[in-house]
C-alpha cells in the first residue's frame, strides 16, 4: 500500500486488493524464533513467557503497555557482534536504536564500542561509565557546546558531516590544546534497498560529505591540513534494514577507490573504514535476516577484496549495528481496550498505547507481527488492524494481522521486534505518558527506564 499524501494521514479505512495479505497462520500459538526474542515462549496454559517470567505477572507488576527487554538477548547478540568480527574489527552500538544508561553497562560488559549522535546521547554513555575513547560522535550539525563537550571528554572519534564541521572541530580541539581523531563521512551515491525515508546514502540527502564532483577528496585535503584533527579514516552509511549485500559492496568499493586517490595525492594510507550499520531483522516472518557471523565475512572479503585490487593495505574496519542487536530483543506489551468488527473489512483492535511508543508504522509504513499474549486460544484466525488510543486515523501499530476470533477486552496482546526506534522515538501526543523499560533475566525483572508520571509531564508546563 503505498503511503497517502493527504495531510490528515494515511486513510485508515482502505480496502485491501485481494491477496495483499498472507493467509492466516496454521497456528495463532506459534512463536517465530525469528521474530521473538531468544527466550519467549508459551507455558502449559499458552500464557507468553519471557525470561522465566509469564505476562500477566509482568503486566500486574509494571502495568501496560511496556516495552519488555530480554537482557540476556541483548547480551548474547551483543557477544555475536563482537566474535563475527573479532579483535581486527570494531563494533559501535548505534545508541539512537535505544539507549539507557543499563544498556551502556551491558555494552561495556560485554566489550562493544558505542556510537551517540547528539548531547543527551553522549551524556548518557559518560554518565554510565563508557570509557570515552570507546565512543564515536555522529550528527550532521553538532552543536559547539557539543563538539567541546565530546572533545574534553576525549572521545575516540568525531565523524565530520561537513566542511563547516571540519573547521569547526578543528577550532575547538586546537582551542583545547587537543588533536582530536576524526572521520569523514562521505555519500557514496548508493541507494540502499529501503524506505526512501530512512536510504541515506544517495546525494540528495543531509547528511555527509557527495563523493561525487570530488567533493569528499575536497574535504580530507583541508582536514588533513589542519593541526588540530587527526584523520584517521572514511565513514560511509548506506540506509536502514538492509539484507542485501550488494550495496555494501558498491559502497566499499567507491570508499576504497577515495582511499586509493588519497594515496596518491598525500602519500598516507588512512588507517580505518567505517562501513555503517543498517543491517536489517525479522519484523515478520517473511523477512530472512543474516546472522552477524553471516555479515562480518562478507563484508571483510568486501573490503580485503576491493583493497587488494587498489594495492592497499586492507584498513581495520567498523560496523555500527544497533536495531540488529537490540531490535529483536523486546516485544511492547499492551492490553486491549476495544474489539471493533467492520463487517467485511476487518477487526480493529485497540490498545492502551500507539503511535506515540511505536511511531514506526505511522512514518515509515512498517510491518509488524502480533501475539495474543495472557493465554492460548483455538479460536478461527480473524483478521485484524491493531490500534492505538490516540485522536489519530493514522494511528497504527500493526496494520494488518491474524488473532483468534475470541479476542477480548482484557487479554494482553504483544508486537515483537520494538527494541529498537520505539522508546527512542516515543512521544507525549495527546500528553500520553510513555511506557517503562523493563529488562528480564533469570526469572527477575526490573525496571531500567521508568514509566513516565504525570508529575514528570507536569514539571516541565511551568504555567
Amino acid at each position: 500500500m503505498s503511503r497517502s499524501a493527504h495531510p490528515a494521514g494515511p486513510r485508515h479505512a482502505d480496502v485491501l486488493p485481494e491477496g495483499h495479505y498472507s493467509a492466516p497462520p496454521a497456528d495463532l500459538n506459534a512463536l517465530d524464533p525469528k521474530v521473538w526474542a531468544r527466550t519467549v515462549g508459551r507455558d502449559e496454559h499458552g500464557v507468553l513467557t519471557v525470561g522465566g517470567i509469564d505476562v500477566k505477572q509482568l503486566a500486574e507488576e509494571f502495568g501496560t503497555p511496556a516495552y519488555i527487554l530480554d537482557e540476556a538477548d541483548f547480551r548474547a547478540r551483543a557477544r555475536a557482534w563482537r566474535t563475527a568480527f573479532g579483535s581486527d574489527a570494531d563494533v559501535f552500538y548505534a545508541g539512537k536504536a535505544f539507549l539507557s544508561r543499563a544498556v551502556v553497562r551491558w555494552l561495556h560488559e560485554e566489550g562493544l564500542n558505542l556510537d551517540v549522535c547528539s548531547g543527551g546521547e553522549l551524556a548518557t554513555a559518560l554518565s554510565a561509565g563508557m570509557p570515552a575513547d570507546r565512543i564515536a560522535f555522529h550528527g550532521n550539525n553538532k552543536s559547539p557546546a557539543e563538539i567541546e563537550r565530546a572533545v574534553r571528554a576525549g572521545v575516540g572519534r568525531i565523524v565530520l558531516d561537513s566542511f563547516q564541521e571540519i573547521v569547526r572541530v578543528a577550532h575547538i580541539a586546537q582551542s583545547l590544546g587537543k588533536r582530536q581523531r576524526v572521520q569523514i563521512r562521505i555519500t557514496v551515491g548508493v541507494e540502499a534497498h529501503t524506505h526512501e525515508f530512512i536510504a541515506t546514502a544517495h546525494e540528495d540527502q543531509k547528511f555527509g560529505i557527495p563523493l561525487a564532483g570530488g567533493q569528499a577528496a575536497e574535504a580530507v585535503r583541508r582536514a588533513l591540513q589542519l593541526d588540530g584533527l587527526e584523520v584517521i579514516g572514511i565513514h560511509s552509511h548506506i540506509g536502514s534494514q538492509i539484507f542485501d549485500m550488494s550495496g555494501f559492496e558498491v559502497a566499499a568499493h567507491r570508499v576504497v577507490g577515495l582511499l586509493r586517490e588519497i594515496r596518491d595525492e598525500h602519500g598516507i594510507e588512512l588507517p580505518e573504514i567505517d562501513l555503517g550499520g543498517g543491517l536489517g531483522i525479522a519484523y515478520t516472518s517473511d523477512d530472512d535476516p543474516r546472522e552477524p557471523h553471516e555479515i562480518a565475512k562478507a563484508l571483510t572479503e568486501i573490503v580485503t577484496r576491493e583493497c587488494e585490487a587498489a594495492r592497499l593495505s586492507t584498513p581495520r574496519i567498523s560496523v555500527e549495528p544497533g536495531r540488529a542487536i537490540v531490535g529483536p530483543t523486546a516485544f511492547t506489551l499492551y492490553e486491549v481496550g476495544t474489539v471493533k468488527p467492520l463487517e467485511g473489512l476487518r477487526t480493529y483492535v485497540s490498545v492502551d498505547g500507539g503511535m506515540s511508543d511505536n511511531i514506526r508504522t505511522a512514518l515509515y509504513d512498517a510491518e509488524y507481527s502480533v501475539a495474543l499474549a495472557s493465554r492460548g486460544s483455538d479460536a478461527e484466525p480473524m483478521l485484524c488492524r491493531v490500534v492505538g488510543k490516540h485522536c489519530e486515523s493514522g494511528d497504527i501499530v500493526v496494520r494488518d494481522a491474524f488473532l483468534p476470533g475470541d479476542l477480548a477486552p482484557g487479554d494482553l496482546i504483544a508486537v515483537p521486534a520494538t527494541g529498537a526506534y520505539c522508546r527512542s522515538m516515543a512521544s507525549n501526543y495527546n500528553h500520553v505518558l510513555r511506557p517503562p523499560v523493563v529488562a528480564v533475566d533469570g526469572g527477575g525483572a526490573r525496571v531500567i527506564v521508568r514509566r513516565e508520571t504525570e508529575e514528570d509531564l507536569l514539571r516541565l508546563d511551568v504555567g
